[in-house]
């Protein structure tokens, strides 16, 4: 199959809630980036995290198959340094070869949970 999507993406908004309600993993409060690698080719990806009041964190770096996904959980990133629970921030992704990026979001703070999701910002 031929790539489709875009090697630079955006999500302008993110946050981790600070704590949840249920059980872990399935209703742990997380932001995540969907990333879809329809093409041929491995994808090298990799996030930057922007903040209000500091430097950016990255790049994180994940590898995604050809003609796979990866829900990859910003709660999950570590290396170099993990992301701020309680903290807005924003994120660039970036990839050697074109992907498709969803931003998705599930709030547990509460019983009656909330999911927001969006397509990324397409950069180029």
């Amino acid at each position: 199959m031929d790539p489709i999507g875009r090697k630079r993406w955006a999500i302008a908004e993110g946050y981790i809630p600070a704590w949840s309600n249920g059980p872990a993993p399935q209703l742990e409060s997380h932001e995540t980036c969907c990333i879809l690698n329809a093409g041929d080719s491995e994808a090298t990806v990799r996030i930057t995290v922007f903040f209000a009041d500091r430097e950016p964190a990255g790049p994180y770096t994940v590898t995604v198959a050809p003609r796979r996904t990866d829900h990859l959980r910003f709660n999950a990133l570590e290396d170099p340094e993990p992301i701020p629970k309680d903290t807005p921030f924003a994120s660039v992704i970036e990839s050697d070869v074109p992907i498709v990026v969803q931003h998705t979001r599930l709030d547990s703070r509460q019983a009656e949970n909330a999911l927001m999701t969006t397509i990324a910002f397409a950069a180029d």
